[in-house]
């Protein structure tokens, strides 16, 4: 699949957190690197950069591997693939038997109240059930901070969520449109607060500021 034609999978943590965020990056090609940023894209790469292929017993860990689906319009890579034997699986190339498949991504802070890192890792899931003609019903969120490893059941609230917000970011891609900014809470740690400035959307307009004091002087 050509990215031209596809969003990238990464792009719905973006736009879970802030869709004005993701409309930044993803419609008008906007990034700045913040401490967070770059921290987690050193844990990634870190992730990336060992064997891409490793055996374990009946384990095969594949790294950096590329995924999409042309039925959501997504691509991405995942960071791990857990192939596993399993009597019911699908054949794997270059290996013998059956195998089951499981998404695991990495994150470099703690879990989040939000489900922000579960519609990614759902994302990837989806991607690999469409390349694999297969199902695939839990995958894994390692936490670089607390060190642990956490099991996602990739239920059926989660999927149409997922779909819903794909379709959701397609409106906005096709009307090329970026939704308006509005300050909360999350603006402190965007690395993109300065380009988005969500406090000019609170600032008075020049033709009220005038026709404010032209009132006061009355």
């Amino acid at each position: 699949m050509d990215a031209d034609d596809s969003l990238a999978i990464s792009g719905l943590q973006h736009f879970s957190f802030c869709r004005r965020q993701w409309a930044l990056i993803h419609i008008e090609g906007l990034w700045s690197e913040n401490y967070l940023t770059v921290s987690g894209a050193l844990m990634h790469k870190r992730a990336h950069d060992e064997k891409a292929r490793e055996h374990r017993g009946d384990l095969i860990i594949e790294r950096g591997l590329a995924v999409s689906s042309r039925r959501l319009g997504l691509h991405g890579v995942c960071d791990v693939v857990e192939f596993r034997q399993a009597p019911n699986g699908f054949p794997l190339p270059g290996e013998p038997g059956l195998w089951s498949a499981a998404p695991v991504e990495y994150k470099r802070g703690r879990p989040k109240a939000n489900d922000a890192d579960r519609l990614q890792l759902c994302a990837q899931a989806l991607c690999l059930e469409e390349m694999l003609c297969t199902d695939i019903p839990e995958g894994f969120l390692y936490y670089g901070q607390t060190r642990s490893r956490e099991s996602v059941a990739l239920d059926a609230g989660l999927r149409a969520r997922v779909q819903e917000m794909t379709q959701e970011m397609w409106s906005l891609v096709r009307a090329g449109h970026t939704p308006r900014a509005r300050a909360g809470r999350a603006c402190g740690s965007c690395s993109l607060k300065t380009e988005c400035l969500p406090s000019l959307e609170h600032r008075e307009s020049v033709a009220s500021y005038v026709g404010r004091h032209v009132r006061e002087g009355q």
